[in-house]
């Protein structure tokens, strides 16, 4: 089989190495919409506009099937996406929910969702959480950890400063992190550090490979080798860089 993973930038090389290291497709085809990064802050039509574009690339390239490897567009774009595929289209935040309900089962547990203000305000973590019965649920828009991400200024002075901006004035400290952007598992030590590694952290590379099988029954090591080819909008070199330092990627 042949997977497509499409992601607003570099995030989505986290759900890429977990992809990669399950065995599960034959061939990957990464598409990270570099040009443009980040979705995070526009608007719904334009998210819709340029998710809609990037899906004709994967239909160009003949996919089986498709992850979003990118909250916002998950947020906003997976039906108007789905509505134009002939193949499966699977987005990260009800894999992430699924993720939390088997690891923390007790609903009335401190939850806290990390996201870009755009799917933080779509309400979808919130929405989906909700209907799981999680009624303590504390949604933060972290978008300065996207370009401290993308620049690889991790750990720094700077991220540390960050943390400590969005997350000082917390009254209780969660029992479950959702990392609700694919930036973030990037940066997933840092912020456990941060809460002195007494919080579950919600990855969402690990979330998608538990869903690929309870749902699509593609269960790891199905193959010896997974081919994986990279594509941007925009400078492709350093996302073949980031794959290969951050992920372990050759």
């Amino acid at each position: 089989m042949k997977l497509g993973i499409f992601d607003s930038g570099v995030g989505g090389l986290s759900v890429a190495k977990h992809i990669l290291e399950s065995k599960i497709f034959e061939e990957i085809i990464y598409f990270g919409d570099t040009a443009r990064v980040p979705y995070g802050v526009k608007d719904k039509e334009t998210i819709i506009k340029f998710s809609l574009e990037a899906l004709e690339f994967f239909i160009s390239h003949k996919v089986d099937m498709l992850i979003v490897a990118c909250n916002t567009v998950s947020a906003y774009a997976l039906e108007s996406m789905r509505s134009r595929a002939c193949f499966p289209i699977i987005g990260v935040i009800e894999p992430g929910v699924i993720a939390l309900k088997n690891s923390l089962p007790n609903t009335q547990h401190h939850i806290l969702v990390l996201a870009t203000k755009a799917t933080i305000n779509s309400n979808q973590y919130q929405h989906q959480l909700a209907l799981n019965g999680y009624t303590n649920v504390k949604a933060l828009a972290t978008g300065l950890f996207v370009p401290i991400v993308e620049e690889g200024a991790y750990p720094s002075e700077i991220l540390n400063a960050s943390m400590h901006y969005y997350f000082h004035t917390l009254a209780t400290k969660p029992n479950a992190i959702i990392l609700g952007c694919t930036h973030f598992p990037l940066i997933a030590d840092c912020i456990a550090d941060y809460f002195e590694n007494k919080s579950i952290l919600i990855h969402s590379g690990e979330a998608i490979v538990e869903y690929l099988d309870s749902a699509y029954h593609l269960k790891p090591n199905q193959v010896k080798h997974t081919q994986i080819e990279f594509f941007a909008s925009s400078d492709v070199e350093h996302l073949k860089s980031c794959a290969h330092k951050w992920c372990n990627i050759p």
